[in-house]
């Protein structure tokens, strides 16, 4: 099993968007994130740790302009916080080992996948694709990874 921590030479070499979103707990902008269109079979793994969040199969097009995901795809790789910032109340999705700030957690998702939407910044995902997962040491979870339809 892969070990995933916090890494301070993948803080420092962030852009900054990626830098503001996971470590000031930005957001950023709807409708501009590089994967909120990614179509691609693979996985979604933190910027800064590297630990596996998201599989291609449980996303999908929500219309709230974030990439949107059903579930996570290891449940332990993600911690849920009360955010009750901006006068809202919400929860805060945030990575384990990276502590990286990732978005928030709505209960309005496809009920007949369980009714959660995952809201995740792209700034905070690195997409590792199906064909490169075994290589870059996530063979553990191709199984898991379905085409996007």
């Amino acid at each position: 099993m892969a070990k995933y921590e916090r890494n301070p030479d993948a803080i420092a070499a962030l852009e900054p968007e990626s830098y503001w979103v996971t470590q000031e707990n930005g957001t950023e902008r709807p409708g501009t994130g590089k994967y909120l269109q990614n179509k691609e079979p693979g996985i979604y793994v933190d910027v800064v740790s590297g630990e596996p969040l998201f599989a291609s199969g449980d996303k999908y097009e929500s219309g709230c302009g974030w990439p949107s995901f059903t579930k996570p795809i290891e449940p332990a790789h993600i911690n849920e916080l009360r955010d009750s910032s901006h006068g809202m109340e919400r929860v805060e999705v945030r990575s384990t080992h990276g502590d990286s700030h990732l978005g928030h957690v709505f209960p309005d998702g496809p009920m007949d996948r369980g009714g959660l939407r995952y809201c995740i910044n792209s700034a905070s995902l690195r997409f590792i694709h199906r064909d490169d997962m075994e290589a870059e040491g996530y063979g553990d979870y191709l199984d898991q990874v379905e085409d996007v339809t």
